[in-house]
């Protein structure tokens, strides 16, 4: 179900790249970002020289702090600011190509609403990806497609780009209220969600090879076993919503087209008479 609003051939680009103390990595990736149309970094409360890194190698960069914790509320938090017209989302670790932004965007401009990088197609590839997270990866995406009847090759990878008009159909959590309560979708399973909502608002989806790299300083916070329960965890609860969303939308039609009865004489109300109707 793609956007029927006009697209531009020529797409401003917004880079939305969330960062927690990533200023040595951050050195190595901000020279390599193409020039585009906006880079924005949304710092999580940082308490290394993150902010004044982003000041001294990328001026023009828009920074903007996170309301809540988690790379979730990060990424939502740049993609109400961007002004673009597609946003890529861009890891800070180093383990992104930037030379690749121009095939993702090349997808999108050729009619994709959302461009999804995989590891896992013809042309992707992974120095990171053990074997036993890359055959985790593997059952998540399977199990994915079976729910959702999509064809992803790979669904553990946040390296995606999409047109800001598909936003709204993706209900991610607002930024709002700040404070230390977290929203559904605020950590790392924001990757998850997005693309199991992509995939239920039958947006049109095309995977874009992508190589990802080493994270070049610092450890990683992923974890095989506890973050593939936790991504498991979130395609069930997207996928019951799914459900119980399409059930609701279904009494919605029901009750919107089902006959009127009219009123019995004396203004007494009829038993089955539904008097508000929402939809």
């Amino acid at each position: 179900m793609s956007s029927r609003h006009p697209r531009s051939t020529r797409p401003r680009v917004t880079i939305v790249i969330p960062a927690l103390n990533e200023a040595r990595n951050l050195e190595r990736v901000l020279p390599t970002l193409p020039p585009v149309h906006e880079v924005i970094v949304v710092d999580g409360n940082s308490v290394d020289d993150t902010v004044e890194t982003v000041r001294r190698l990328l001026p023009s960069a828009r920074l903007v702090s996170q309301t809540r914790q988690g790379k979730g509320n990060a990424l939502v938090c740049g993609f109400a600011e961007a002004t673009g017209d597609v946003i890529v989302m861009f890891d800070a670790d180093g383990s992104a190509n930037a030379a690749e932004i121009p095939r993702f965007v090349d997808a999108l401009a050729s009619g994709a609403d959302f461009a999804k990088g995989s590891r896992t197609c013809a042309g992707g590839g992974s120095a990171d990806l053990t074997r036993l997270r890359g055959a985790g990866n593997g059952v998540l995406t399977l199990l994915t497609n079976l729910l959702f009847r999509v064809r992803f090759t790979d669904l553990c990878y946040g390296y995606n780009a999409f047109w800001v008009d598909v936003l709204p159909m993706m209900r991610l959590p607002s930024r709002l209220p700040a404070g230390p309560t977290a929203c559904w979708g605020d950590g790392f399973e924001i990757e998850t969600v997005i693309n199991c909502r992509v995939a239920a608002a039958g947006l049109t989806v095309r995977e874009v090879p992508s190589f990802e790299e080493n994270r070049v300083h610092g450890v990683s916070n992923l974890h095989a076993f506890r973050d593939g329960v936790r991504v498991l965890r979130t395609i069930f609860t997207e996928w019951r919503g799914r459900r119980t969303q399409a059930a609701i939308s279904s009494y919605h039609r029901a009750v919107m087209w089902s006959p009127v009865v009219p009123r019995p004489a004396g203004g007494v109300r009829a038993d089955n008479e539904l008097s508000d109707v929402t939809g």
